[in-house]
C-alpha cells in the first residue's frame, strides 16, 4: 500500500482528536485544530484556482502536475500548516530560503512558477522587489509577525483567509502520485527544485514502512502503533533546511508533537535548551557542530533538566568526535543519530552513539538501497575496495529537478538497467560494510596531484582543544595549484597556531592533507541551518594570504 502525507494526517486526527500536535510559543494546536487549519488553507488556495493541473504519468521526471505554493518564513504554525494545505489541495509547497536577496528570489520564484507565496510581515519590502518581474501576481498570503508592514496590494492576511475559509474537506483526492517538492541550498549553482513522489518521499527520507523493510498493507498499521507513543520533537534548524522539515513530518507521522522554539529568527541556544526543558522535549534535531558547540557551552553556563531527551539528531552535517563525547558527558541519557542523506537520496546511512560508546570517527550503517559507486559509476564498489567513490541510493529515489532535464540525467544516471541517484558525496565503503564519509566534490581541493576532502580534514582539526569552528578550503599556490587553508575561530580565551593544528592533524592525516596556512576569524559564515558557506572562506583565504 503506498501513502500519501495528507491521508496520514488525516488518518491520525481520528484517532489523535484533542492531544498536542504543535505547540509554539506556549500556544498548543491539537491534531483536530491543525486539521481544521490546514484543511482551511486548502480551500483558500482551491477557491483561487489554485492545485493539481495534470496527472503524473502525463509529466516528465523533470516536469511537475501541481501549481507550486512558496513558503517565505520563518519556523512556526503557518510554515507547517502551510505546508500540509498545500498538500491537500493538490498543490505542493517548497521551501524559500528567507536570506535569499531580491535577484535570488526573482530567480526562484521563476523557476517554481510560484502560483502562491505565504510571506511573513518582516520580509514583505524585499518581496514588493520581486513582484514587478513575474510574470503573473501570485497569490499572496501574509503571516502577521507584528513587524508594522502593510499588506502588499493584492495581498489576503492569512489569519483572516483562513477564519473566512471553509473547515470542511478540500473538493480533492490526495494521491501517492502527488509529489514532495524540495529546493536545494544552490551552495555549487543555482538551486533546483527536487521532485519526489510522495509514496517515494515517505519511504526513503522518512522510513515510513515496517520494521523489516517491507511497505505496510493499510494505514491502520502505521496508526496503531503511532496512537500509543508520547514523542515530542524540537527540529531546531529553519523548516527551509530539508533536514528539520522531515523531522517535523516524521513527528507527525509517528503521532507525536512538533515543538518549535520561541525566538526563530536566529540560532539562540538558551532559548531552544528553555524550549526543550520547558515542553519536555524527547528528541531534538541540530546540524552538526555549528549547533552542538553553542548548545554545549549553553547547558554548561546554566544546567536545564533534560532528562527527558533521549535523541539528539543531527542531519545536514555530522558531529565530531570531540563534540559528541562532550554532549555525551553532559547527557549521558541521550543517543546520538547521525543521519546521512541529502535533498536528492533521502536517509542513507546511520550513525548511532551511546555515551558506553568508544568515540573515534563516524562510520554510517548504511541502507539497503545506499551503495558506493566506482569513479567512473559502472560499478558497484565492494566492501574493503580502497576506491574512494560515489555515495549513491537506488530503489525509491526523485524524478529528478525541476525544469532540468540535463542536471536530472547527470544526477539521476542509469547504470546497468538501475536509476540511481549520486548527489555528489564521496565516501569510501569499509571491510565491515560501513560507510566512511569523505565530503561533497564541490569542497574538494586539488593540490600537488593528491584530493584532500575539506570535510575530513575539518573534522581532524576539531580535536584541537582551542578551534571552536573552521572551515577548510584551497586557495591557488604556484607550487600545489591549490594548498590547503584552515579558517579558524578559536574557541574565547584560546591560542591556535599552524604549527599545533598540524601536529593535532598529523596523528590522523597524511601530510598532504595538513593546512598550509591558518587564517584566524572571528566568527564562520554559515546558513541559518548551519550549513558552511565555502565561498565566504576562499573568498578571505584568498584575501588575507597567509597568517601562521
Amino acid at each position: 500500500m503506498e501513502l500519501d502525507l495528507a491521508a496520514i494526517h488525516e488518518a491520525l486526527a481520528a484517532e489523535l482528536g484533542d492531544r498536542p500536535c504543535l505547540v509554539w510559543r506556549d500556544q498548543t494546536w491539537s491534531w483536530d485544530q491543525v486539521t481544521e487549519r490546514t484543511r482551511r488553507i486548502a480551500n483558500v488556495l482551491l477557491s483561487h484556482g489554485i492545485g493539481r493541473r495534470r496527472t503524473l504519468a502525463e509529466c516528465t521526471g523533470w516536469e511537475s502536475p501541481h501549481d507550486h505554493v512558496a513558503l517565505y518564513l520563518h519556523n512556526g504554525n503557518a510554515y507547517l500548516e502551510a505546508q500540509l494545505g498545500a498538500a491537500k489541495a493538490g498543490a505542493a509547497a517548497f521551501n524559500v530560503n528567507y536570506r535569499y536577496v531580491a535577484d535570488e528570489l526573482a530567480y526562484l520564484f521563476l523557476d517554481s512558477s510560484a502560483a502562491a507565496i505565504v510571506y511573513q510581515g518582516c520580509f514583505a519590502s524585499t518581496l514588493a522587489d520581486v513582484l514587478p518581474r513575474l510574470p503573473q501576481q501570485p497569490l499572496l498570503l501574509r503571516v502577521d509577525d507584528g513587524s508594522g508592514d502593510e499588506l502588499l496590494p493584492g495581498a489576503l492576511d492569512y489569519d483572516a483567509a483562513l477564519a473566512a475559509a471553509s473547515p470542511e474537506p478540500p473538493a480533492v483526492t490526495t494521491s501517492p502520485d502527488d509529489l514532495y517538492v524540495l529546493y536545494t541550498g544552490g551552495t555549487t549553482g543555482n538551486p533546483k527544485g527536487v521532485l519526489w513522489r510522495q509514496a517515494d518521499f515517505l519511504v526513503a527520507a522518512l522510513g515510513v514502512r515496517r520494521k523489516d523493510g517491507s511497505d505496510y498493507e493499510a494505514m491502520k498499521e502505521l496508526v496503531e502503533p503511532a496512537v500509543r507513543r508520547n514523542l515530542a520533537t524540537l527540529p531546531a534548524p529553519p523548516l527551509m533546511h530539508g533536514a528539520a522539515m522531515w523531522n517535523a513530518l516524521s513527528t507527525w507521522i509517528s503521532g507525536g508533537t512538533i515543538v518549535v522554539q520561541d525566538q526563530v529568527d536566529r540560532m539562540d541556544p538558551a532559548d531552544i535548551l528553555d524550549t526543550c526543558e520547558r515542553h519536555r522535549v524527547t528528541s531534538l534535531l541540530i546540524v552538526g557542530d555549528a549547533f552542538a558547540r553553542p548548545l554545549i557551552d549553553e547547558q554548561r553556563r546554566r544546567a536545564r533538566d533534560l532528562s527527558n531527551l533521549r535523541f539528539v539528531l543531527t542531519g545536514g552535517a555530522i558531529l565530531s568526535p570531540a563534540l559528541r563525547r562532550e554532549l555525551l558527558d553532559l547527557l549521558p541519557a541521550v543517543r546520538i543519530v547521525d543521519v546521512l542523506g541529502s535533498s536528492e537520496s533521502g536517509r542513507q546511512a546511520v550513525a548511532s552513539t551511546v555515551a558506553s560508546d568508544e568515540i573515534g570517527p563516524t562510520r554510517f550503517a548504511p541502507s539497503d538501497t545506499a551503495a558506493v559507486l566506482d569513479d567512473d559509476l559502472t560499478r558497484r564498489l565492494a566492501p574493503g575496495e580502497p576506491e574512494i567513490g560515489w555515495l549513491a541510493q537506488g530503489g525509491r529515489i526523485p524524478r529528478g529537478y525541476l525544469g532540468d532535464e540535463a542536471k536530472t540525467r547527470a544526477t539521476f544516471p542509469v547504470i546497468d538497467g538501475e536509476r540511481w541517484s549520486v548527489p555528489g558525496d564521496r565516501a569510501a565503503l569499509r571491510a565491515d560494510g560501513t560507510v566512511e564519509l569523505h565530503g561533497r566534490e564541490s569542497v574538494t581541493i586539488n593540490t600537488g596531484g593528491e584530493k584532500v576532502f575539506a570535510e575530513e580534514v575539518e573534522q581532524v582539526l576539531k580535536h584541537h582543544p582551542g578551534v571552536y569552528d573552521v572551515l577548510v578550503v584551497g586557495r591557488p599556490s604556484a607550487q600545489w595549484g591549490q594548498e590547503v587553508v584552515a579558517v579558524v575561530t578559536p574557541t574565547p580565551g584560546a591560542t591556535v597556531t599552524l604549527a599545533e593544528l598540524r601536529e593535532v592533524g598529523g596523528a590522523h592525516l597524511a601530510r598532504y592533507k595538513l593546512p598550509k596556512a591558518l587564517i584566524l576569524a572571528d566568527r564562520i559564515s554559515r546558513s541559518p541551518s548551519g550549513k558552511p558557506d565555502y565561498g565566504w572562506a576562499r573568498q578571505l583565504a584568498v584575501e588575507a594570504g597567509t597568517q601562521t
